[in-house]
This record gives C-alpha cells, structure tokens and sequence, in this order.
C-alpha cells in the first residue's frame, strides 16, 4: 500500500514554522546498563556487549514522575517560545507517539491541560512513524480548512519498556532491541505559509510483518500481566525487511520531485543503532554528511528521532533549504517527507 502527494504551483502550502526538543536530565551510559542487566539477571554477558554490538554509548532516561506527557510539554513549550506563539493561539493539539500515560484518555489531554491550551486534541499513534504521521495529519487538516494552526507533539519513554533483568539467554536476545532506548521529546508548529513548506509525502506499508517487534500488553489481546509490558523484537529480521522496501519509497520519491542527495541540507532518518545507520547509508546511497547522527549519545528515541535532529539544525537553516524526513516503523510501514524552509 502506497501513497503520495506532491504540491503543485499554485497550491496551498503549509509547512514546520517553530520545532522544540526536550531531553531528560539523566545520561546512562552502555557501559552502566550491561552491568545492572548482568546485576540482575546474573547472566554471564561479555562487557562492553550494548556499545560494542548498537554503537550506543549513551542514552537520556526519564527519572521517576517524568512522563511521556512531561517531556512532550517540555518540547512544546520550547516550539511555542521559539515563535513567540501562546498556546492559546493553537486551534489543533496532535499527540502523535508510540509511548503514552494511560490508555484512556488520550494523552494529548494530559499535554493540553498542562499548556492551558483549547485546542482540538487527540492521539495519533504508528510506532516509531507516529510523529513524522502527524506531521502529515496536521498537514492534511489544515489544507481541509479544520485548522490554521497545529502543534504536534511527541514524548517517547521506551525505556520503561526494556526488560532489564531477563530469565535467560533467549530472553536477552528477545529484549536486547530494548536495550538501545533512549527517552525524548519533539514538538512542531505547522500552519499556511506563503512559499516553500511541505512539498511531497510518500509512504509504504508492509503489514505482513507486524509481529517482529513490539509491546504486546495493553490491548484487547493481552489486557493484563507485567511480562507483555515489554519490548521483544528480532532486530535482524526488522532490518531485512527495512531493506526490501526502504529504497522502494525513495526512489519514488526522487523519481517524482527530481531531487537528488545533494539537493538537501540535510536527510533526517530514525536511527535505531549505528551499525544500522551505516547499513542504510551502504543501501540507500544518502552521503553520510548529509545525516544528523543522534543514536550514539542518545539511543533509539523512537519517533521523538526525527524531531530531535530537526531542532538540532532548525536555526542553521536558511530559506529554500530543504530537509528529508526518513521514518521508519515497526508493523511495518516508512514514510517520507520534503520539507522546505520559508
């Protein structure tokens, strides 16, 4: 399944006006997390194994009483407060994330109460493509004349997904994906601009192979019980699949929009390891350059990547250059989208 859209001259545009970030206080090194895993699971693991396996050497965790709602009202404070803009004059609040507060209600509650805003709020959620998917929501609803102006926000606590004292070997490697978490928080405005803004979207899902990863509790299908609150994946088999449908969504999108490597600032991709990274460099042919590289210092920040490595260029940018967005998520579906700054 396949979709695109390309904006044509003449037609509406709208793009990212202000982005935010926020991270938490508290840095766990690789070199810790080994050894409390091997603390607690008193498995006999080589030292070393996370950093010298993931190419992660650190990772922001949220402390006690942080919430995934507490770091997306830290990054939306920081998105607002780079406009100059109050929440009041949002009209559409998206929480678009793979991590929540509770089931019910949705979490873009919890994130509007705390900003004072009364906008339009609800979730929005599709694994590691959440945030990158809310752009495009937003996006969609505003050209529909349902908004002026949005904020989507993402906060990402994985790591409380982790099983950090597993019952065995099997168990290890079934929970090693969680071991490359890190926490985060993102936050955009979009609203109409006059030029440039969001130019061409693409997306393609595999949905054969939702089960190579996830959470498995929480749902209809396993209500209850603290062993499906864990993350279990098979990295191997998700990088495979990565890699049969990752140059497929974009190459059509260089096809379509005539845009080569170069013709972007920079290429923002979610980043689930470096060794993965290199790999998508080797099969996609996007210079390395080009890359805003996060996952060393801060792990795996699920789809608070993206909006990350956006704030970390945001103000370097100048009008006309234009930035794209790679995500990748498990179920498994890639988006992507050009963005350029006016």
């Amino acid at each position: 399944m396949t979709s695109q859209n390309v904006s044509r001259a003449g037609a509406p545009r709208v793009g990212i006006t202000s982005v935010g970030a926020a991270l938490p206080e508290r840095i766990v090194t690789s070199e810790r997390l080994g050894r409390e895993v091997t603390a607690a699971s008193g498995l006999p693991l080589p030292e070393g194994l996370v950093e010298r396996t993931t190419g992660i050497v650190s990772r922001r965790v949220a402390a006690p009483g942080e919430y995934a709602s507490t770091l997306a009202v830290r990054a939306a404070r920081a998105a607002l407060g780079r406009a100059a803009l109050d929440p009041a004059d949002l009209d559409l609040l998206l929480f678009a994330s793979a991590s929540r507060d509770v089931v019910e209600p949705a979490t873009a509650h919890i994130v509007q109460a705390e900003l004072g805003s009364r906008a339009h709020a609800f979730d929005l959620t599709n694994a590691c493509n959440s945030f990158v998917n809310g752009i495009d929501t937003a996006r969609a609803m505003i050209l529909a004349g349902r908004a002026h102006r949005a904020l989507v926000v993402t906060g990402e606590t994985p790591s409380r997904a982790a099983r950090y004292a597993p019952a065995d070997l099997e168990q290890f490697r079934a929970s090693f994906a969680g071991y490359t978490f890190g926490d985060a928080g993102a936050a955009v405005v979009l609203e109409a601009v006059p030029n440039g803004g969001i130019l061409d979207v693409d997306t393609v899902t595999h949905s054969a192979h939702w089960r190579v990863g996830g959470i498995p509790g929480g749902g209809s299908r396993l209500p209850r019980g603290d062993d499906h609150t864990y993350f279990h994946g098979d990295g191997n088999a998700l990088r495979e699949v990565f890699e049969k449908v990752g140059t497929e969504v974009l190459d059509r999108m260089r096809t379509r929009t005539g845009l080569d490597w170069t013709d972007f600032r920079h290429v923002l991709v979610h980043q689930v390891t470096l060794p993965y990274l290199e790999r998508f460099v080797a099969v996609t042919g996007v210079p390395r350059e080009r890359l805003v590289v996060t996952v060393d210092a801060l792990g795996n920040l699920a789809s608070a990547t993206l909006g990350v490595q956006l704030d970390r260029v945001y103000d370097d940018l100048a009008p006309g250059d234009r930035v794209l967005f790679v995500g990748l998520g498990g179920g498994v579906s890639m988006t992507t989208t050009v963005w350029e700054r006016t």
